[in-house]
This record gives structure tokens, C-alpha cells and sequence, in this order.
């Protein structure tokens, strides 16, 4: 498995986790790995603003599949691998595809979880570039803030091309016009939609807005970015 398909698979497995164990191991994550503090009303501030700065866009954000952990509550993803996420988009598109009565003739595309090789590599980078983007919407990175990140996602072992390109992304988070450039099948673009939900899954009118410019530029119908994610996404107990 490529480095950047492994650690996009691990941040789905562990957001997931970690979200369904609830707000109690959120926040012990958040105390270990993010410096908040411990009791009093600057743990409070900094709970309630976990979705600003290294939270937002970087470790914490990806890992729990948040905005950040706001609430460090939410929303989180139902599936719990690459390969599960692939086949929920695309049968999710497909049977949207079907019940409004749309050509079923044209091809979908591969979900993410069948490809190997160079296409893999892409697939994934692309996915962690839209997640890296849809968390930075409405957050600025300080270089401190991306230090912290970068020393949570060193733990995870990655390659240096791989930790090279993390960099990268954080540094300059892309718009919704270079997610969208390249995505060239209902799947991918799915793919793309019900991550970046699940980092927005807190709902504020920001995100609202983002999701919603983030489905047209993709290509996708407003009723089936819906149906995404009510599929997709789940409350954690």
C-alpha cells in the first residue's frame, strides 16, 4: 500500500474510532496531543475553539473526521476504511442515478478503494488535499500551528514524498476551483463530497456555504449531496 493511500486509510479508520468512543476520549486526545488545558476557563476556550488553528486543519481535524472537534462531539464518518468509503460513494451515486430516472449507461467510475498503483497514489493525495482545503475554509495556519500538525502526522511513519506533500497542502490549502479540477467521474467527486462533509460536519453557516459551492463545482445535484450525507455520516453515542 502507497503511504499516502495508508495514511488516508488511517486517518479514516482512526476519525472514526475515535469519534464513536465519544466526548471523553475526544477530549483526552485533545489534552495529549493539542495542549489544552486541564481544568478552568481557558480549557473551556480552548474546547469550544478546538475547530480554529492546528485543530482545524490539521491532525485533530483529519483524524476525527470534524470540524475540529468544535464541540469535540459531531458528526462522524459510518465508514471506517478507504475501501468502504469508495464503495459507499459509489453506491450511493447509483442508486440516486436510479431512482431519478438519470442515464445509468454512463460509467461512474472506479471507487477509490479498487485502484492500485500511480492511480492510487493520486486518488489519494487528492482526497487528503480536499479534506486539508475544506478544514482550512474558514481557518488561518500559523507556522507553529503547522509544526504541531506536521509532528502528529510524522508519528504515523510516513514516506517523505508523502510527508513532503502533507506539508505542502497545509501550507497552501486549495481552493474549491483545484479540488474540483481533474475530478472526472460521479464516484471520485462523490468521494470527495462526503470527506469534506465529515470535516464540515458541525455545520455552521461557513460550512453550509462551503459544501454547497463544493457539490456545484463537482458536478453534483443538491438532492444527491444530501442523500451523501445522510449515508455517509453518523452521530457518534
Amino acid at each position: 500500500m502507497t503511504d499516502a493511500t495508508q495514511l488516508l486509510n488511517q486517518l479514516i479508520q482512526t476519525g472514526k474510532d475515535l469519534a464513536g468512543q465519544g466526548r471523553a476520549a475526544l477530549e483526552e486526545f485533545a489534552e495529549t496531543n493539542l495542549d489544552v488545558p486541564v481544568a478552568g476557563p481557558e480549557r473551556d476556550k480552548a474546547m469550544a475553539n478546538a475547530g480554529k488553528g492546528a485543530a482545524a486543519a490539521g491532525a485533530l481535524l483529519l483524524l476525527l473526521g470534524t470540524k475540529g472537534g468544535r464541540a469535540l462531539t459531531g458528526t462522524a464518518l459510518k465508514v471506517g476504511s478507504l475501501a468502504a468509503l469508495g464503495g459507499l460513494a459509489y453506491k450511493t451515486y447509483r442508486d440516486w442515478e436510479s431512482d431519478n430516472n438519470q442515464d445509468s449507461t454512463s460509467p461512474a467510475g472506479i471507487p477509490v478503494g479498487e485502484l492500485t498503483g500511480p492511480n492510487a497514489v493520486a486518488r489519494s493525495q487528492h482526497l487528503l488535499r480536499a479534506m486539508v482545503a475544506a478544514a482550512s475554509a474558514d481557518t488561518h495556519i500559523t507556522d507553529a500551528e503547522r509544526h504541531k500538525i506536521m509532528t502528529l502526522l510524522h508519528n504515523y511513519n510516513l514516506g517523505t514524498d508523502t510527508e513532503a506533500f502533507m506539508a505542502e497542502a497545509l501550507e497552501n490549502p486549495a481552493d474549491i476551483a483545484t479540488i474540483a479540477a481533474g475530478v472526472d467521474t460521479p464516484t471520485f467527486a462523490a468521494e470527495i463530497y462526503v470527506l469534506s462533509a465529515s470535516v464540515l460536519a458541525q455545520q455552521s453557516p461557513e460550512d453550509r456555504t462551503y459544501l454547497d459551492e463544493l457539490g456545484k463545482a463537482l458536478g453534483l445535484a443538491p438532492a444527491l449531496c444530501a442523500e451523501l450525507e445522510q449515508q455517509a455520516l453518523q452521530t457518534p453515542e
